[in-house]
């Protein structure tokens, strides 16, 4: 028996996972200090914010190219691995705790793992630059 149909991005799981993250990251980087707004501030939440809006683009677009979805996918999955160095560089300057940081590293690279697996079950793709 397989599992839920997914009639929308809104149904995978990752992307409700990266939803709740980003919006989690957007919410914290507001305690930054007012200097970084335009710097760390703004690429964290733009960063966060990639991954979710990269899985409901792609999605919209598999059905005339499953190769698009794939693509996007593997965008998503580069700002996944991004945001892991944002925590650690975040944690290094005292912005966030060391409970933040792991929690951000350990479901970020949950989340890459999902993306992943994602990706493998869209199937081959006729794109030749697809690993």
């Amino acid at each position: 028996m397989s599992g839920p149909r997914i009639n929308s991005y809104r149904d995978l799981q990752v992307w409700q996972r990266a939803m709740t993250l980003a919006e989690s990251c957007y919410l914290l980087t507001g305690s930054f200090p007012r200097e970084e707004m335009f710097g760390l501030t703004s690429q964290i939440r733009r960063s966060a914010a990639s991954i979710p809006a990269n899985i409901a683009e792609g999605f919209g677009k598999q059905r005339q190219s499953p190769a698009e979805f794939k693509r996007f996918l593997r965008v998503a999955m580069g700002s996944a691995d991004e945001m892991r160095v944002w925590a650690r560089y975040c944690l290094d300057l005292g912005y966030i705790d060391e409970s933040t940081w792991k929690s951000w590293r350990d479901e970020y690279q949950e989340i890459a793992k999902m993306l992943q697996g994602l990706h493998r079950r869209s199937g081959r793709s006729k794109d030749r630059s697809d690993p």
